[in-house]
């Protein structure tokens, strides 16, 4: 039947079914990320990105939380997906990434992450955002991302 086969977008294929239908699963480009995810994205009404994880038990810390590891690399996922449609065509790596961790997590609460470019230059762009797990603040973040002109 017509749309029971995902079908890509800019952000990757589209989820057919269960808990992320209609949201993107960007895998198979960053092996890392793949580990510690699954990680997904959606474009909302407004045009901005959001993204989406849920951490599992292999996410947690010593004390049952999530590890500030685990959050950190969701943080990196989410600067390049907020800064997706400045990235088009380029290659870019992260330059820097601050966070303060606002709130504990703990495994199987649905995280969410939303921001904004704050500046877009030729080589350096400026992403801050904010991951909520039940609409309460997470992790606070910004970063820095370097856009990778290809050699020749």
């Amino acid at each position: 039947m017509p749309g029971d086969i995902p079908t890509a977008n800019s952000l990757g294929p589209l989820v057919n079914g269960g808990a992320w239908s209609g949201w993107s699963q960007w895998q198979g480009h960053d092996p890392f990320e793949d580990l510690v995810g699954p990680f997904y994205a959606r474009r909302e009404p407004d045009g901005r990105i959001c993204c989406g994880w849920r951490p599992q038990g292999i996410n947690l810390n010593g004390h049952g939380a999530v590890h500030g590891g685990a959050l950190m690399t969701f943080a990196d996922y989410s600067l390049f997906l907020i800064a997706h449609d400045h990235l088009r065509g380029v290659g870019a790596v992260t330059v820097s990434l601050n966070a303060e961790f606002l709130n504990g997590t703990r495994a199987g609460n649905v995280l969410v992450s939303r921001g904004e470019v704050t500046k877009a230059g030729r080589s350096l762009m400026f992403v801050r955002g904010m991951v909520l797990g039940d609409e309460q603040p997470v992790l606070n973040f910004s970063g820095v991302v370097k856009i990778v002109r290809r050699r020749t």
